[in-house]
């Protein structure tokens, strides 16, 4: 009998690759033959299922296998994985854009063989004991409910302060609408049998701080950290090549961390005090990175990442078995999808957020020292951000301001950080059991 799991795992591994416009073809290699945005957005909306399928079921899989005292050690190689992967993907796009005769579509090419290779591999070498339950409904209406509340919001403040005011009825119409739409879908959260996010988890304390702590996690290390790439282009004036070599130390940190502090809670049973040393070094890292400029030295803003990288090796992870450790193996699935998604959550949210202050602050930055340059003003907004392609004088402003403005949002970034490692210090230590189920 075909293991359920091993099929879950393939069926994401295909989603990933499987689009609806052309059933043999990726979705990965249909980015790269999208002719438009729209195209390209939808595409990379397909290759997200896949994706946001795969974080949970390996989390799954891990832990219907190992105990939360020998996952603290295969939590690390994973966390190593992807941190390997998040810092090489960027360094790799970067060397294809450089490259001119490959070009942008074959960062989404690239890929292709890799998702290949892995799902031949799940099908040929993962066995899982067989569980099935064949009354399991999926909650369709409370995922689209809250898909669709969350990117009201984000919409909102992607938007709010450059194309409407924050007192119009523009606000009151996507901020009201966003949040009416997830107040209902916590009402259906509530009554269905099985919910996408299960509200009897995250009352539990250790699952709610432990969720409180990873959402902002994710958004300051996925909404700080994802500028980096554009602060050393555009902010210092290195190639996309050079930038993703120079982000090579936020990787380190993730990679030796997360390995490191995942044998040491394997090995000592307890996974608080490295979750809580490892957000106070995220935030230590995001307030050194907040001192950036155009100028900083970079040895300086390389111990930043380091700093930051440590902090999310020793944390992300950690979180995620913290609240394993506090469910039944038949709830595993849906605790690790909750702390997934706010994780996920926030990394978006800081995204959308961050972004939006850090375009402010350098629209306002670019025209005052256009000002004070005597030169025009009008458009300096909304222009291209091919700094090589400005006037000397006039690039010389914009990477002033785009790297100095990038201090501001790390700053942001330690003050999210530090709401986390306030909810990590109230977690409830607790010694990791050696079952698998409680």
């Amino acid at each position: 009998m075909e293991n359920v799991r091993r099929e879950m795992l393939a069926a994401s591994a295909m989603a990933s690759t499987v689009t609806p416009s052309r059933p043999c073809s990726t979705a990965r290699r249909s980015c790269g033959f999208a002719q438009n945005t729209g195209q390209l957005i939808a595409f990379r909306a397909v290759q997200g299922l896949g994706m946001g399928a795969l974080q949970v079921l390996v989390q799954v899989v891990i832990g219907a296998m190992i105990s939360p005292k020998e996952r603290g050690r295969y939590n690390g190689y994973l966390g190593g994985v992807m941190a390997l992967a998040t810092v090489a993907g960027p360094l790799l796009g970067g060397l294809i854009a450089d490259t001119s005769w490959l070009g942008w579509r074959w960062c989404f090419f690239i890929a292709v063989p890799f998702t290949i290779a892995a799902f031949a591999l799940l099908q040929k070498t993962l066995h899982v004991v067989t569980v099935r339950r064949p009354d399991t409904k999926v909650d369709y209406v409370g995922a689209t409910l809250i898909a669709a509340g969350v990117s009201v919001l984000l919409i909102w403040v992607t938007f709010v302060g450059n194309s409407f005011d924050w007192a119009s009825w523009q606000t009151a119409a996507m901020a009201g609408g966003g949040a009416a739409i997830l107040a209902l879908a916590a009402w259906v959260e509530s009554r269905v049998a099985e919910p996408v996010v299960p509200l009897h988890v995250i009352r539990r304390r250790t699952a709610a701080l432990a969720i409180l702590a990873s959402f902002a996690v994710g958004m300051a290390m996925f909404g700080g950290s994802v500028f980096l790439g554009q602060y050393f282009q555009i902010g210092r004036g290195y190639s996309p090549t050079e930038a993703g070599l120079l982000t090579i130390p936020l990787m380190v940190g993730v990679l030796f961390s997360s390995t490191i502090s995942g044998r040491l809670v394997s090995r000592s049973g307890r996974v608080k005090p490295y979750i809580v040393t490892g957000a106070a070094v995220l935030v230590a890292g995001f307030l050194v990175l907040s001192t950036l400029d155009h100028e900083t030295p970079l040895p300086l803003v390389s111990g930043g990442m380091i700093l930051i990288g440590v902090g999310v090796g020793m944390s992300m992870q950690n979180l995620v078995l913290a609240i394993q450790n506090t469910v039944p193996l038949r709830e595993l699935g849906a605790a690790s999808g909750t702390i997934t998604f706010f994780r996920s959550l926030g990394g978006t949210i800081g995204v959308s957020v961050l972004g939006a202050v850090l375009a402010n602050r350098v629209t306002a930055s670019i025209a005052e020292g256009l000002g004070k340059a005597g030169l025009p003003v009008s458009g300096s907004g909304g222009g291209s951000l091919n700094v090589a392609a400005l006037p000397e004088p006039v690039a010389t402003i914009v990477r002033a301001s785009y790297g100095d403005a990038t201090g501001h949002i790390f700053l942001i970034s330690a003050a999210i950080g530090a709401a986390g490692l306030v909810a990590a210090l109230f977690l409830k230590p607790a010694q990791l059991r050696d079952s698998v189920d409680l």
